[in-house]
């Protein structure tokens, strides 16, 4: 008996990479941080925002010149959000992830 249904396999490649990527350096170390606004972006990982609530206070106590916000980015760590980025590129002049554990 021949089988006249077609079969479907269907991948999730959500956090799968889909290619070749040159490595990408990172941005150039700030000379100092007063002043600036250092964004704290959870990803998503348990006891992350946690963790970064922790830094806001420490950067509050320690550093009282630099401004930091704190944000958790949507979704799972492996999706995208171009809203967080371009508000951390207009705004921002550092950015710290973080995750928990």
């Amino acid at each position: 008996m021949l089988q006249t249904e077609q079969v479907y396999k269907v991948l999730d490649p959500r956090g799968q990479s889909t290619g070749v990527f040159e490595p990408a350096s990172m941005a150039p170390r700030l000379d100092a941080l007063d002043g600036k606004t250092v964004y704290l972006v959870d990803v998503g990982f348990g006891g992350g925002y946690e963790f970064l609530e922790e830094m806001t206070g420490w950067f509050s106590r320690n550093m009282p010149a630099v401004r930091t916000i704190l944000r958790r980015k949507k979704g799972n760590m492996f999706l995208d959000d171009p809203n967080l980025w371009a508000e951390i590129k207009e705004k921002g002049h550092a950015v710290i992830f973080a995750v928990g554990g």
